[in-house]
């Protein structure tokens, strides 16, 4: 039975994510003035994908490289409440494990690329790694004041804390809730922050080497990672009470992710990583001084 249930939970998270990546597109093409793809698209092209045979591979890390990335989401995936329904896996402290897991799939992307020796590949690499050091402080550092207000480390105990409207974190700490949110987008890769596939500069980066099977798995990661970071989001800050809430939370946010990408220019990497050191970063000490001194 628990099997069937994470399959279920598993199989749910990922047409989800298929179906936000779907209306993504049709979004971005709406702004730009064109009509677009079907918002099914993203289905159709994971099962085309997987129709393929599989291509020549670079070596035994190359093939392992999505593997490694698809386990790392979906391991996080277990630890990752749907609202207040308990996630398979929940314990005191679970928050650092998501945040290391997080960490694991563009490792696993950047093992896998690294060994095709493709400049393009390289370089997407460099970029994204120089970009977690950005983004991943700032997302620790934003959700810091929220877990010590409630004295708890585990995402489940905090969604269970701090209830429903009014009684939001991001009511509470709106300066941490911003700093999250825009560390929150370079998670997601979303311009300005998309500097390691930048599509028309580096021919997707990491991924110009891979096709079939393995972009197919690519492309289940990045639908899984959607769900994963957005909902990561919204149950620190805004404690969705029911599952719903909690899907319609992260179509919201992921939306206004989508947005700000039809509108922006990308950022240059070196601007990339000065802009989080700066801004971001004053936002999210100002929330954890909040804390001590006005909470």
């Amino acid at each position: 039975m628990k099997i069937l249930i994470l399959a279920g939970y598993w199989i749910l998270v990922t047409i989800l994510g298929l179906l936000y990546m779907g209306i993504a597109r049709k979004v971005t093409a709406r702004i730009h003035n064109r009509y677009g793809p079907p918002f099914y698209q993203a289905f159709l092209d994971v099962l085309k994908l997987f129709s393929k045979r599989e291509t020549a591979s670079h070596g035994v890390m190359h093939s392992l490289g999505p593997v490694i990335a698809f386990a790392g989401i979906s391991a996080t995936l277990l630890f990752m409440p749907l609202g207040k329904g308990a996630p398979v896996l929940h314990f005191q402290g679970d928050l650092f494990v998501v945040l290391y897991l997080l960490v694991v799939g563009p490792l696993g992307m950047a093992l896998g690329a690294g060994e095709s020796n493709n400049p393009n590949a390289t370089i997407g690499i460099a970029r994204a790694l120089s970009l977690m050091l950005g983004y991943e402080i700032i997302l620790f550092m934003a959700t810091l004041p929220v877990f010590v207000h409630y004295g708890t480390a585990s995402i489940y105990d905090v969604i269970v804390k701090q209830g429903a409207f009014p009684n939001w974190a991001g009511l509470k700490y709106p300066l941490s809730m911003l700093g999250g949110l825009i560390a929150l987008h370079g998670l997601l890769g979303e311009k300005p922050f998309d500097q390691p596939i930048a599509p028309h500069e580096i021919a997707s980066g990491p991924m110009v080497e891979y096709g079939g099977k393995y972009l197919g798995l690519l492309q289940l990661w990045h639908a899984i990672g959607i769900i994963v970071e957005t909902g990561l989001f919204i149950n620190v800050f805004f404690g969705p009470q029911n599952i719903v809430w909690f899907f319609a939370g992260t179509f919201i946010v992921f939306m206004l992710a989508v947005i700000v990408n039809a509108l922006m220019p990308r950022f240059r990497i070196e601007q990339a990583v000065r802009f989080y050191w700066g801004v971001p970063l004053i936002l999210v000490v100002l929330g954890i001084l909040q804390y001590y001194f006005w909470r």
